[in-house]
Protein backbone atom coordinates (compact mmCIF):
# COMPACT_ATOMS: atom_id res chain seq x y z
CA UNK A 1 0.00 0.00 0.00
CA UNK A 2 1.28 3.48 -1.26
CA UNK A 3 1.26 5.91 1.90
CA UNK A 4 2.05 10.03 0.98
CA UNK A 5 2.30 12.34 3.10
CA UNK A 6 3.97 15.82 3.33
CA UNK A 7 5.37 18.28 5.73
CA UNK A 8 6.86 21.37 6.25
CA UNK A 9 10.07 22.62 8.60
CA UNK A 10 10.70 25.92 9.51
CA UNK A 11 14.69 25.55 8.58
CA UNK A 12 16.29 26.32 5.04
CA UNK A 13 16.56 22.66 2.67
CA UNK A 14 20.05 22.47 3.18
CA UNK A 15 20.34 22.25 6.79
CA UNK A 16 16.85 19.71 6.41
CA UNK A 17 19.06 17.74 3.94
CA UNK A 18 22.31 17.97 5.84
CA UNK A 19 20.17 16.71 9.17
CA UNK A 20 18.44 13.86 6.99
CA UNK A 21 22.52 12.84 6.57
CA UNK A 22 22.34 11.94 9.80
CA UNK A 23 20.33 8.30 9.95
CA UNK A 24 20.30 8.31 13.88
CA UNK A 25 19.18 12.01 14.40
CA UNK A 26 16.83 10.77 11.98
CA UNK A 27 15.83 7.74 13.28
CA UNK A 28 15.24 9.46 17.14
CA UNK A 29 12.43 11.88 16.01
CA UNK A 30 9.72 9.05 14.97
CA UNK A 31 7.68 7.77 17.76
CA UNK A 32 8.59 4.07 18.87
CA UNK A 33 11.54 4.12 16.91
CA UNK A 34 15.58 3.10 17.81
CA UNK A 35 18.61 2.46 15.86
CA UNK A 36 20.48 -0.46 18.01
CA UNK A 37 23.55 -0.82 15.50
CA UNK A 38 25.57 0.62 12.65
CA UNK A 39 25.94 -1.99 10.54
CA UNK A 40 28.34 0.11 8.02
CA UNK A 41 27.40 0.83 4.18
CA UNK A 42 24.14 2.72 5.28
CA UNK A 43 22.71 -0.51 7.33
CA UNK A 44 21.14 -0.15 10.69
CA UNK A 45 19.47 -2.58 12.71
CA UNK A 46 16.67 -1.13 14.83
CA UNK A 47 13.16 -1.74 16.58
CA UNK A 48 9.82 0.51 15.93
CA UNK A 49 6.80 0.01 18.05
CA UNK A 50 3.60 1.19 17.83
CA UNK A 51 0.13 0.25 18.41
CA UNK A 52 -2.56 0.09 16.68
CA UNK A 53 -5.93 -0.61 18.45
CA UNK A 54 -5.63 -3.19 20.69
CA UNK A 55 -2.55 -4.69 19.07
CA UNK A 56 0.69 -3.73 20.12
CA UNK A 57 3.33 -4.69 17.24
CA UNK A 58 7.17 -4.02 18.29
CA UNK A 59 9.51 -4.80 14.88
CA UNK A 60 13.11 -5.65 14.83
CA UNK A 61 14.97 -5.30 11.58
CA UNK A 62 16.98 -3.36 9.55
CA UNK A 63 17.18 -0.01 7.49
CA UNK A 64 19.06 0.69 4.87
CA UNK A 65 19.74 3.88 2.44
CA UNK A 66 19.71 2.30 -0.99
CA UNK A 67 19.99 5.75 -3.02
CA UNK A 68 20.59 9.11 -1.94
CA UNK A 69 20.91 12.09 -4.52
CA UNK A 70 22.46 14.99 -2.91
CA UNK A 71 21.53 17.64 -6.05
CA UNK A 72 17.95 16.47 -5.76
CA UNK A 73 17.65 15.93 -2.50
CA UNK A 74 16.15 12.62 -2.34
CA UNK A 75 16.75 9.84 -0.22
CA UNK A 76 15.09 6.25 -0.52
CA UNK A 77 15.46 4.21 2.58
CA UNK A 78 14.37 0.37 2.57
CA UNK A 79 13.27 -0.82 6.02
CA UNK A 80 11.95 -4.31 7.30
CA UNK A 81 11.48 -6.10 10.18
CA UNK A 82 9.49 -9.08 11.78
CA UNK A 83 7.23 -8.47 15.07
CA UNK A 84 9.33 -10.14 17.84
CA UNK A 85 6.07 -11.91 19.20
CA UNK A 86 6.24 -13.60 15.47
CA UNK A 87 2.57 -11.88 14.87
CA UNK A 88 3.64 -10.67 11.45
CA UNK A 89 6.26 -9.05 9.20
CA UNK A 90 6.58 -5.61 7.63
CA UNK A 91 8.65 -4.08 4.90
CA UNK A 92 8.85 -0.27 4.14
CA UNK A 93 9.86 1.47 0.98
CA UNK A 94 10.40 4.81 2.29
CA UNK A 95 11.08 8.02 -0.08
CA UNK A 96 12.02 11.53 1.14
CA UNK A 97 12.30 14.54 -1.04
CA UNK A 98 12.92 17.96 -0.23
CA UNK A 99 12.06 21.34 -1.52
CA UNK A 100 12.29 24.71 -0.29
CA UNK A 101 9.37 27.06 -0.28
CA UNK A 102 9.10 30.54 1.36
CA UNK A 103 8.49 29.19 5.12
CA UNK A 104 11.63 26.57 4.98
CA UNK A 105 11.65 23.24 3.48
CA UNK A 106 8.88 20.80 2.46
CA UNK A 107 9.35 17.45 2.65
CA UNK A 108 7.35 15.00 0.37
CA UNK A 109 7.68 11.11 2.20
CA UNK A 110 6.02 8.42 -0.28
CA UNK A 111 5.72 5.03 1.76
CA UNK A 112 5.35 1.76 -0.11
CA UNK A 113 4.24 -0.31 3.07
CA UNK A 114 3.70 -4.24 3.07
CA UNK A 115 2.53 -5.75 5.86
CA UNK A 116 1.02 -9.24 7.26
CA UNK A 117 0.15 -11.03 10.30
CA UNK A 118 -1.95 -8.77 12.92
CA UNK A 119 -1.08 -4.95 11.41
CA UNK A 120 -2.35 -6.77 8.12
CA UNK A 121 -5.30 -6.86 9.49
CA UNK A 122 -6.36 -3.04 9.87
CA UNK A 123 -7.92 -1.46 6.99
CA UNK A 124 -5.94 1.33 4.71
CA UNK A 125 -7.89 4.11 6.32
CA UNK A 126 -6.58 2.97 9.67
CA UNK A 127 -3.01 2.66 8.55
CA UNK A 128 -3.16 5.93 6.81
CA UNK A 129 -4.30 7.07 9.78
CA UNK A 130 -2.18 5.85 12.11
CA UNK A 131 0.47 6.95 9.72
CA UNK A 132 -0.19 10.65 9.55
CA UNK A 133 -0.22 10.87 13.21
CA UNK A 134 3.16 9.26 13.42
CA UNK A 135 4.76 11.82 10.52
CA UNK A 136 2.93 14.47 12.14
CA UNK A 137 4.80 13.82 15.34
CA UNK A 138 8.20 13.13 13.46
CA UNK A 139 7.78 16.75 11.51
CA UNK A 140 7.44 18.17 15.20
CA UNK A 141 10.17 16.41 16.56
CA UNK A 142 12.45 17.26 13.60
CA UNK A 143 11.75 20.66 13.93
CA UNK A 144 12.70 20.58 17.66
CA UNK A 145 15.71 18.88 17.29
CA UNK A 146 16.92 20.77 14.64
CA UNK A 147 16.24 23.91 16.22
CA UNK A 148 18.52 22.56 19.33
CA UNK A 149 20.69 22.08 17.53
CA UNK A 150 21.28 25.43 16.50
CA UNK A 151 20.80 26.41 20.02
CA UNK A 152 24.29 24.45 20.40
CA UNK A 153 22.69 21.38 21.77
CA UNK A 154 24.32 17.52 21.38
CA UNK A 155 22.63 14.94 20.13
CA UNK A 156 23.66 13.19 23.97
CA UNK A 157 21.78 16.33 25.27
CA UNK A 158 18.69 15.70 23.47
CA UNK A 159 15.35 13.40 24.24
CA UNK A 160 14.53 11.02 21.55
CA UNK A 161 10.68 11.25 20.58
CA UNK A 162 8.09 9.94 22.91
CA UNK A 163 7.10 6.36 22.37
CA UNK A 164 4.37 5.71 20.01
CA UNK A 165 1.29 5.92 22.79
CA UNK A 166 -1.32 3.59 21.58
CA UNK A 167 -4.20 5.61 23.59
CA UNK A 168 -2.71 8.88 22.19
CA UNK A 169 -2.39 7.82 18.73
CA UNK A 170 -5.65 6.18 18.73
CA UNK A 171 -7.75 9.18 19.65
CA UNK A 172 -5.85 11.12 16.66
CA UNK A 173 -6.54 8.72 14.44
CA UNK A 174 -10.31 8.26 15.00
CA UNK A 175 -10.80 11.66 15.12
CA UNK A 176 -8.87 11.57 11.26
CA UNK A 177 -11.51 8.79 10.50
CA UNK A 178 -14.68 10.73 11.53
CA UNK A 179 -13.60 13.50 9.68
CA UNK A 180 -13.74 11.73 6.76
CA UNK A 181 -16.57 10.65 7.00
CA UNK A 182 -18.27 13.84 7.98
CA UNK A 183 -16.61 15.21 5.29
CA UNK A 184 -18.26 12.41 2.75
CA UNK A 185 -21.32 11.93 3.90
CA UNK A 186 -22.85 15.11 5.84
CA UNK A 187 -21.09 18.23 3.93
CA UNK A 188 -22.52 17.45 0.30
CA UNK A 189 -25.76 17.63 1.44
CA UNK A 190 -25.41 21.19 3.13
CA UNK A 191 -27.68 23.95 1.84
CA UNK A 192 -26.58 26.36 -1.07
CA UNK A 193 -26.60 29.84 0.24
CA UNK A 194 -27.82 32.12 -2.98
Amino acid sequence: MLITSDFEVAQPVDKVWQFFDNIPQVAACLPGAELTDDLGDNKFLGKVAVRMGPVKLAFAGTAQIKERDDAAKRIVVDAAGADEKGRGQAAMLVTAQLSPIARGTKVQVAQDLQLSGAAAQYGRGMISDVTAVLMSDFAKNMQNRIGALDRGLSPDQMSNAAPASGLAIGLRAAVMALSRVWRRFFLPYQPNPS
